[in-house]
């Protein structure tokens, strides 16, 4: 297979992570990892940005819905992220990975002298062969839970902030379905998949409609929102399924699948 070195970010949400039950999709993060380390074994650089810390901490703690408080938002955030970290450090280490943990807060990118620390620990990462696995510090910081002062919105945003940070060359979203469709597939069976995306319009939005997953908080409108902020800034980003991490194997050789979003030069 020939493959072009490149910088990837690729982002996986909670319905990637988690079952039906809320319990941690092991077979699907097992696979994720693989697939990720296969990547970077043929020489391209990988960053991860993970969600799911939030529902993994409430099924941990035995709640019995996902927790309403910002307190136990929080608790909640802190657990899951001990228990996902475990995990990949694992999963990982089984393909003899090294993984480095990064939480950020909205202030880490708007602070220059913090957006420089930051940008400058990517790069040390990456440069020694690690695998930054990236969440919000939603632990500590309780804006990107439920503050109006959202920078992030939710974790779409913060890959595409990721990839910009970074300068990334693809950025690969994960999702509970195929791609951007012109009707929501769920409910639509004509709805048609859109290969290929040159430019976000209003029209776009239109199409984008609400929330996706019950067990995440991203729909498809947050993605077209990261795509355009990560295109605007030379960063191409597309949107597939996350079911199947293998497709990562077509991705990066080039290959049609999902909804591509081409960055602007």
């Amino acid at each position: 297979m020939s493959v072009r070195r490149r910088r990837i970010v690729v982002k996986v949400g909670t319905s990637t992570l988690t079952n039906e039950l809320g319990n941690s999709d092991l077979r699907n993060m097992e696979k994720l990892a693989r697939v990720l380390s296969d990547i970077h074994n043929l020489g391209n650089e990988v960053i991860l940005v993970s969600s799911g810390a939030i529902a993994v901490g409430a099924h941990k703690m035995h709640l019995d819905s996902k927790p309403e408080s910002l307190r136990m938002k929080q608790a909640a955030a802190a657990v899951g992220q001990c228990e996902n970290m475990f995990l990949y450090d694992k999963f990982f280490g089984y393909y003899n990975k090294t993984v480095a943990q990064i939480l950020l807060n909205a202030e880490d990118i708007r602070q220059e002298e913090k957006k420089e620390n930051l940008s400058n620990t990517f790069e040390a990462l990456l440069e020694q062969g690690i695998i930054p696995i990236v969440n919000e510090n939603d632990s500590v910081s309780y804006t990107e839970i439920e503050s109006e002062e959202k920078l992030f919105s939710d974790n779409d945003v913060l890959s595409a902030v990721v990839a910009v940070l970074t300068r990334a060359d693809l950025l690969v979203i994960l999702s509970d379905i195929d791609g951007f469709y012109d009707n929501d597939p769920r409910f639509y069976k004509d709805a048609r998949l859109i290969g290929r995306i040159e430019e976000i319009t209003e029209e776009t939005y239109k199409l984008a409609g609400g929330a996706g997953s019950r067990r995440g908080t991203g729909g498809m409108r947050t993605k077209l929102q990261a795509a355009e902020l990560a295109t605007s800034q030379g960063t191409s980003t597309l949107v597939t399924n996350g079911s199947r991490p293998e497709a990562l194997y077509d991705i990066v050789d080039g290959k049609k699948i999902g909804t591509l979003f081409a960055a602007k030069k």
